[in-house]
């Protein structure tokens, strides 16, 4: 594993054990699945274990139209020829390394079924058009996110799903954790990244607005940004957490006033 030190490591500051979580379902062979918001840092969070584990890392992210064969290849037409073209899930099995399903209940329903045999003792990945079995690799991972807070009737992770992993889950930082995260990512001081922090706190602790999630630690380093750049608070604000969270004009309006208490 590299020392973490090393500079080259994306940055990811830890919020609980979650590190070490990482490293023993690899180290033995499990599977992993990421529950949290929005924003909060799961996909830099597979990212910095990635490098860190020195592993090779490949993103799928999942939507209504990823198919299983996405996942696993199809055959396509190459200078005149069918040829087979491995998909990023076969690849990671074949060479090693961790696949990542990124939001993977947006995913159709058959990549379930393909994910089932890979996530018990027989770590074995079935590709039919060519009758090929793989038997994953010890440096093989399968990691899997996706936010409870969307589900619905129609797309929702099956308990005989989500059993078949290990699980961490995730929240937003707490505010002496993400302000040195917003300041790292953005270049902002720390009086002015805090007070991005406490508007988002203001955000998140909000009930019976239309809101579906609360303001992400991605939105902050994007408002973060743009001021450490030279741009008006409000108008960072505006464009990096407002107009991003709602499209109703009451809701953006109430969060305007949320920001004047903070900004004064």
């Amino acid at each position: 594993m590299k020392d973490l030190s090393t500079p080259d490591l994306p940055f990811y500051h830890a919020q609980s054990d979650e590190c070490a979580v990482f490293q023993t379902a690899y180290e033995n062979c499990l599977p992993l699945l990421l529950k949290g918001p929005t924003g909060c840092g799961k996909t830099r969070f597979v990212e910095h274990m990635a490098a860190r584990l020195g592993l090779p890392l490949h993103t799928v992210a999942c939507h209504d139209d990823l198919s299983a064969a996405d996942l696993i290849g199809r055959y396509l037409l190459k200078g005149g020829e069918t040829v087979w073209v491995d998909g990023p899930l076969t690849r990671a099995v074949r060479e090693g390394g961790i696949c990542y399903l990124d939001e993977v209940v947006e995913a159709r329903k058959d990549v379930t079924v393909v994910l089932h045999p890979l996530t018990d003792d027989r770590r074995r990945l079935v590709i039919d058009r060519t009758g090929e079995e793989l038997q994953a690799p010890k440096p093989f991972m399968l990691v899997a996110s996706y936010n409870p807070g969307y589900q619905n009737v129609l797309k929702k992770l099956k308990p005989s799903t989500r059993q078949r992993f290990v699980s961490i889950g995730f929240d937003f930082p707490t505010p002496e954790v993400e302000t040195p995260v917003v300041m790292r990512e953005s270049g902002l001081d720390e009086g002015r990244a805090g007070a991005l922090v406490r508007l988002a706190g203001k955000i998140r602790a909000l009930s019976g607005m239309d809101l579906e999630e609360g303001v992400s630690t991605r939105l902050l380093i994007y408002a973060a940004t743009m001021i450490a750049r030279g741009m008006a608070v409000d108008r960072a604000i505006e464009a990096a957490i407002i107009e991003p969270l709602s499209d109703e004009p009451d809701v953006q309006q109430a969060l305007r006033d949320l920001a004047a208490v903070i900004y004064g």
